[in-house]
């Protein structure tokens, strides 16, 4: 369906609010004087895009009514593109609205052409921004850097330092909790550079024990202990011309952190039990969840090997910290894993997704895959719900009107419904007590799918 495009104009001069309510075709126009009746239209017509003159009474010269009204907008309609007008020598005062999340400002007195396109520009910003929203809640997110699928900017950052420093042939350090997907950001380095065409080796430091660890890493030679059946290459010797990844660099003993730093420093190795001095050429991306500085601090890890290791430090935000990911992810995780685990799953429920946004996620990522490949095995819906995740309930927010609130439990209904007749659309529609070509209208309305 085409959304009405709906325009606040906020204004307490008469002769104003009527020369810009006719200076717009094609929009919707509301109207308001005051900061009450803003909050009202804003209620009744839920507007894309908002102008608003910071000059409101009981404070026409200066801005305060004004900036209260642009909080009480954006907490009712988050996603509106409020533009607001200062007059000349309000610099403070429209510094202060863009700090408070206004999208854009124009200075008085009014140039109706220059305004209309900042208007225009702002419905074209929304309904793009929308659209993405629309597209990652069906799902139809795709993986970015080393494959790892995130829309936060926390990790957005995280993925352009990375991008910005792969090509450049230095050792990379990933410093975060365990699960935040250092593996993924650390293939991203690799794919990313000019070695990408060569191996790309990985090897957790925490998952062999000390007396095998060397061998993993520099290879021994036949008969270099009992067991060595025959001469093995390591890890490092296998990346040759590529990239090695060292997790959990941080559980590497102390004894075998001084023959790691030699190789660094000269880039040749020796088997375990060899004589040979072999060259290698590699680069080296290591990751750890532990506080490395503390380490040095107090001994456990080498000063020297930790500067020759973190020539660019790079800190993961935890799933916690990366805004809108984990229901992102959920998503994703469900469509990945319904394929082979059980086809009758179509998605997640409205209250996991609230449930999924509400939990802190100690373990990240990891955690959150680990409970949605376990919720699409065991329930016996169709949408996974937040006790399938064993997950507590979230209370949802206020809607921001009685509509608002009406296809709110309209499409919590609906997706129940789905679930327990198992998509068929004659037993959702019986369920519901109401016709089949209704509940697909419904389902168009709300973009559901049985």
């Amino acid at each position: 369906m085409t959304e009405t495009k709906t325009l606040l104009i906020v204004e307490d001069d008469a002769g104003l609010q009527r020369q810009l309510r006719w200076a717009y075709e094609g929009y919707d126009v509301v109207v308001a004087g005051d900061r009450a009746s803003a909050i009202d239209a804003v209620r009744a017509s839920e507007p894309q895009v908002v102008t608003l003159d910071l000059g409101l009474p009981p404070d026409p010269d200066g801005a305060s009514e004004g900036l209260r009204a642009l909080a009480e907008i954006l907490a009712l309609k988050p996603d509106a593109k409020v533009i607001v007008a200062s007059g000349n020598g309000a610099r403070e005062a429209a510094l202060a609205a863009i700090a408070g999340g206004a999208w854009d400002f124009y200075s008085k007195p009014i140039d109706i052409d220059a305004l209309g396109l900042i208007v225009a520009r702002a419905f074209h910003v929304h309904a793009l921004e929308a659209e993405n929203r629309r597209l990652a809640a069906r799902g139809e997110a795709s993986g970015g850097l080393g494959g790892l699928i995130t829309a936060a900017p926390e990790m957005l950052r995280v993925t352009r330092t990375i991008e910005r420093v792969a090509p450049a042939d230095v050792s990379v350090m990933l410093l975060g909790a365990s699960g935040t997907g250092k593996e993924l950001l650390a293939r991203g380095v690799h794919e990313a550079s000019p070695r990408r065409d060569a191996p790309f080796v990985a090897i957790n430091c925490a998952a062999i024990p000390e007396t095998l660890l060397e061998s993993e890493l520099f290879g021994h030679e036949k008969g270099a202990f009992t067991g060595a059946v025959k001469t093995t290459a390591g890890k490092i010797e296998s990346a040759n011309g590529g990239t090695l990844f060292l997790d959990e660099i941080g559980d590497v003993p102390l004894a075998l952190q001084v023959k790691l730093l030699r190789f660094l420093q000269e880039r040749v190795i020796e088997r375990i039990g060899g004589r040979r001095a072999i060259p290698v050429d590699v680069r080296i991306v290591c990751a750890t969840h532990q506080d490395v500085d503390a380490m040095v601090a107090k001994g456990r890890f080498r000063e020297d090997l930790y500067y020759r290791l973190a020539e660019i430090v790079v800190r993961i935000p935890t799933l916690a910290e990366r805004s809108g990911d984990a229901a992102l992810l959920a998503r994703h995780f469900v469509h990945q894993h319904r394929r082979a685990l059980n086809p009758a799953v179509q998605g997640l429920s409205p209250d996991a997704v609230a449930a999924i946004d509400a939990w802190n996620w100690p373990g990240n990522v990891r955690e959150l895959e680990n409970r949605v490949k376990r919720a699409v095995i065991m329930t016996e819906g169709k949408y996974l719900t937040a006790a399938d995740l064993d997950l507590p309930g979230s209370p949802e927010a206020l809607p921001i009107n009685l509509r608002a609130a009406r296809e709110r439990a309209d499409r919590s209904a609906i997706t129940r419904a789905l679930a327990q007749a198992d998509g068929n659309i004659s037993g959702t529609a019986r369920l519901l007590g109401i016709s089949r070509p209704t509940l697909y209208d419904l389902l168009k309305s709300y973009d559901l799918h049985a």
